[in-house]
Order: structure tokens, then sequence, then C-alpha cells
């Protein structure tokens, strides 16, 4: 009996001390996408973006070992949703990382909300994020369908193209960007004289096209991402759309497009980033440690963001000395974020981080000097213009002040 006894107290004892160990762990969780469109912009590059944060902490958030996993969530809003709940609820998971496709970001924003848990965003793009779904919890780190816009239609615009026709993904993303820019494109004295939407993940764009051909407006905005931002380029190009003397602004395109398309096709092409790998010694710097262990390829905004994102979370993980996600969180808010990809950013009470970003050309075969050397800064836009604007109309926590 007093075996039994004592086997079941060490049991106990060890289960205490799992538990225990558990509870200073903070786990992180990587929900992205491994093998679908957004693979290559995000995907296992988001992943070791997220290792290369933990192992420049030291592996740890103050006294916290620092644990990281990550899944392929497949671009679907209800196998984002079960993997949140599992993690947040089973498997002690205190933040998730990035969530491609708005529709599943907006899903994960409820459920972290619901739980007390931090989730940062990088991927995802609809600007209601932070604006009328913005959380306590929720933070977007790198982009929003809102800042590019203010950067890439507000210059297309103001520089004659005043009459746009819109080619759109349907869905939660398209729906965004589309909206975003058009009141960009009006505030500048432009104007949207048609569109027409595609299904997500489209093999053939030529109808759409043709339709944005016919329109005879100056600008087809290309309100689409991954997969079908490239097709329509590429098809757009083998039209000869802009021989024929209209622009197409890709508003949403990465550097993992134009290395995908090819400068004889990408050339010319304005975009709007918050990052490129080339822009100092710093980013210079990371970028190598970074392609060094990514098969060669220059890290995406994303995965920087990601980067970012990660070392920011240990930090304020470290000052508050808690792992509670609203304690967390208000000491994300509280410290300024300063990295190689980011200078002295703060973060607004909606989760936006209030950060510059930079209008490209993409440069033509000629004026490269080497792989992924793709990109011409042509402006730098100020945080306080790319920022956005509205948030705080749609936002309780921006009229609350925190």
């Amino acid at each position: 009996m007093r075996k039994w006894a004592l086997a079941g107290l060490a049991m106990q004892m060890a289960l205490g001390m799992g538990a225990s160990q558990a509870a200073e762990e903070v786990k992180i969780g990587v929900m992205t996408d491994l093998s679908g469109p957004d693979s290559d912009m995000a995907g296992a590059g988001s992943v070791l973006a997220a290792q290369m944060a933990v192992e420049d902490a030291g592996g740890v958030a103050g006294s916290r070992k620092v644990v990281l996993i990550s899944a392929d969530h497949q671009r679907k809003p209800d196998v984002a949703s079960s993997l949140a709940t599992r993690w947040y609820d089973n498997e002690g998971v205190d933040l998730i990382l990035d969530v491609p496709l708005s529709s599943a970001g907006l899903a994960v924003q409820e459920i972290a909300r619901q739980r007390g848990k931090v989730v940062i965003f990088a991927t995802s793009a609809t600007s209601d994020l932070t604006g009328k779904a913005c959380s306590p919890t929720g933070f977007h780190w790198v982009y929003d369908t809102k800042a590019v816009a203010n950067g890439t239609a507000a210059a297309v615009t103001r520089d004659g193209g005043k009459d746009w026709f819109f080619v759109t993904s349907d869905y939660a993303f398209g729906h965004a960007i589309e909206r975003d820019a058009t009141a960009v494109i009006e505030a500048n004295g432009g104007k949207v004289t048609g569109r027409v939407r595609h299904p997500v993940s489209n093999g053939d764009f030529s109808s759409f096209l043709l339709q944005a051909q016919s329109s005879k407006a100056s600008v087809i905005g290309l309100a689409n991402s991954a997969n079908d931002l490239t097709g329509s380029l590429r098809q757009a190009s083998e039209f000869g759309i802009a021989q024929g003397g209209q622009r197409v602004a890709a508003l949403l395109a990465f550097i993992t497009d134009v290395h995908s398309l090819g400068l004889p096709v990408a050339q010319g092409t304005f975009l709007t980033e918050s990052f490129y790998w080339d822009l100092d010694d710093e980013t210079r710097e990371w970028s190598a440690r970074f392609a060094q262990r990514h098969n060669g390829a220059k890290p995406t905004m994303i995965q920087a963001g990601i980067y970012s994102a990660t070392r920011h979370y240990l930090k304020a993980v470290a000052a508050a000395d808690s792992k509670d996600g609203p304690t967390v969180a208000a000491k994300m808010r509280e410290i300024p974020v300063n990295d190689f990809m980011t200078k002295d950013a703060q973060i607004w009470p909606s989760g936006w981080v209030n950060r510059d970003f930079y209008l490209f050309k993409v440069k033509s075969p000629e004026e490269s000097k080497g792989p992924w050397d793709y990109y011409t800064l042509v402006a730098k836009v100020p945080a306080d213009v790319a920022k956005p604007a509205g948030s705080d109309d749609a936002c309780e926590l921006m009229k609350k002040g925190g």
C-alpha cells in the first residue's frame, strides 16, 4: 500500500513539475501557408525568421524559455480557427504569428480576443484588423490595404492616372484593397470607372483583362495578390496592355512576385513595401543571414516583419516579466519598435505599427546588377502619410485611447 502511495505521490510531483515548467515557457506558433500561393512570400521563410529572432534573443524571454512551433492552415478560415483554438486552449500557445489570408486573419483575431491571447498579423492584409475588428491583444505589423494604397494608388493618380478600372480578387482582401484604394484615388482627384471581380486562385484572366482594356481607363488596378497577381501581370504583358497606353498598377506585390515573373515582365511596375533588403547596411546584413539559410532567397517584407514582431514580443515579455496576453500587449504598445526594419515606430491602441513605407519601381533587366537587385527607390512614404486614416473612426480602442 505504501509503495503505491509513494508511486502516486511521485507521479503527482512529476506532473506538477511538468505543469510548472510549461507555465514558465513562452510558446509561439507560426500559422502560415507552407504549400500554397502565399508560401514564397511567407511560408517556411516566416518560420525561419521567427526562429532567427528566438535565436538572437538567446532562446529566452527574460527568465522564460521560448518554444517555437508552426503549422500550415492551408489558407482556409475554418482550419485557421480550429488550429488557433487548439493552440490557445490545449497546447499552451501564447502568441500566434503571420496568418495569411484576410478572412483567416479576421477569424483568428476573434478567437484571440475571446481568450485574451496575443496575435500578430504579417500576411493578412485587410485594414479591418485595426479598424472595426480591432482587438486589445491584436497587432498588424507589416502592412495593410490602406497603407499600400496610400503609396501606389496615390502616386499613380498624382502622376496623371486619374481614371481607374479594378480587376479584383473576390474575397475579403480584394474587397478591402479596392475599397481603400478607391478612397485614396478619389482623395487625389481621380475616379473609378468600373470593376470586375474574379475567383480566388483563378487560372485565366483574359476575359477580366479584356473588360479592363475595353474600358479605356488610364489605369488598370490589380486588387489581387500571390498567384492571381502574377497571372494577371503575365497575361497583361502578353496582351500588350502597357504598349496600348494603359498603366497596370499592382496594389500589393512582393519581391517574390517580381522574382517569379522576371524583370522583362515586371519592369516598370510601381509597388509599395515596408521593407527591402537593399535599403541600408542593417537590412543587407540581416537579409544576407536570412538568405544563407533560405536557399539564397532574399526576405520579403512579411518575413522581415515576422522577425521584427517576434523580437519585440519577446522584449515585452521580458520587460513585463509576464506572458499574460493583455499585460504583454500593453507593454508592446508602451515600448517603441526598433530594429533593422523599423525605427522608433509607435504602436497605436488599435494594434497598428505606425511605420514608414517605401514606393519602389521595378528595374529593367539592364538596370539590375545581379540576383534580387530588383527595386529602385522612388520615395519614402512617412508613417504619418502611410497610416491607415479612418481607423480612429472604426476602432473602439482608438476612441478610448487604449
